[in-house]
């Protein structure tokens, strides 16, 4: 069903938002596609302002659902339908055509004064730090270029997929530009520090197979289409499809520990290795505070454990 919703937007919209109905129940998935092919989905102001506001929105969204109340017991209509309306499980990012990113648009670049800038005001057009700001997984679909910028949109995301014509390539050193949405601090926390000099200093391209080697690629997606087919829709890609299954596979578990738990990581990775621990402790005696006396949270666990005639799923990973 995702091609004939997207066949039904704007040709002319550069950036392409639609909500994917999941599988395994009753959560969706919002798909972000960059939709300029022609010019492999190079951004400029526009392209930047358009994902924030995209980014902006689903990070609020998700606040709310942290903001509401956790009832225990029997839920009202206004309980029933809040728990109803939380639906969105994760955030699948991707590009239209060939290619995921190959930065900046030259002819009308962002300012970069403005994207390196951390007054609240620039903050707001700022797309990665809208990103950061996401409660929820947000899983990263790349085929073809992978370049400066849009290597820097790409680490944004929490889990990367890609195949075998996906191709990363750092060239701020090439023409003197210097990175602000985090390449220089993400990338050597991804790959090491070693790895990393060797991909910005030399801005020289990591090919798919070994940026799956060194970390950079969780999945490496082997289709034998993958390399042969000029264009993918949406309905047909591989890459897509493992990014559905993997959103469900997410959907299908506590969404309230889902996205603290990757609060704890994010939070974790942004201090010292002790520091992270002691957060990641604090925010399990807070969660735990609150859920330990509804009756519930370790009786589901211990249900699931002692029924022999579950199914046995066949794990992807």
């Amino acid at each position: 069903k995702i091609k004939e919703t997207m066949d039904a937007v704007n040709i002319n919209e550069v950036v392409l938002t639609t909500r994917i109905p999941l599988p395994d129940g009753e959560k969706e998935a919002l798909l972000i596609t960059l939709n300029r092919p022609e010019k492999k989905n190079c951004f400029n102001t526009r392209v930047c302002h358009e994902l924030a506001t995209i980014f902006y929105n689903a990070a609020n969204e998700i606040q709310n659902y942290d903001n509401a109340p956790i009832h225990h017991g029997e839920e009202d209509d206004e309980d029933s339908n809040n728990a109803q309306q939380q639906k969105l499980a994760a955030i699948i990012f991707t590009g239209a055509g060939k290619s995921f990113c190959a930065g900046a648009d030259l002819s009308n670049p962002p300012n970069p004064l403005h994207q390196s800038s951390d007054l609240p005001h620039h903050l707001r057009w700022n797309p990665v730090y809208q990103m950061g700001r996401v409660g929820v997984p947000i899983i990263g679909v790349l085929r073809g270029h992978v370049i400066t910028g849009g290597f820097e949109l790409a680490l944004a995301c929490d889990i990367l997929l890609g195949d075998s014509t996906t191709t990363f390539r750092d060239t701020h050193v090439k023409f003197g530009l210097a990175p602000c949405w985090g390449l220089s601090q993400k990338l050597s926390r991804r790959i090491g520090p070693g790895r990393a000099k060797i991909v910005s200093f030399s801005a020289q391209p990591v090919k798919a197979a070994k940026a799956h080697e060194w970390g950079l690629l969780d999945e490496l997606i082997v289709d034998s289409e993958s390399s042969s087919s000029s264009s993918k829709d949406s309905e047909t890609d591989p890459v897509v499809n493992r990014a559905i299954e993997l959103a469900d596979a997410i959907a299908s578990n506590n969404s309230l520990m889902v996205r603290r738990y990757k609060r704890a990581m994010v939070e974790g990775q942004n201090v010292d290795f002790q520091k992270g621990l002691q957060r990641e402790r604090e925010l399990g005696l807070a969660h735990y505070l609150e859920v330990v006396g509804d009756g519930q949270t370790f009786e589901v666990a211990k249900e699931f454990i002692a029924d022999d005639g579950r199914p046995r799923l066949q794990s992807k990973i």
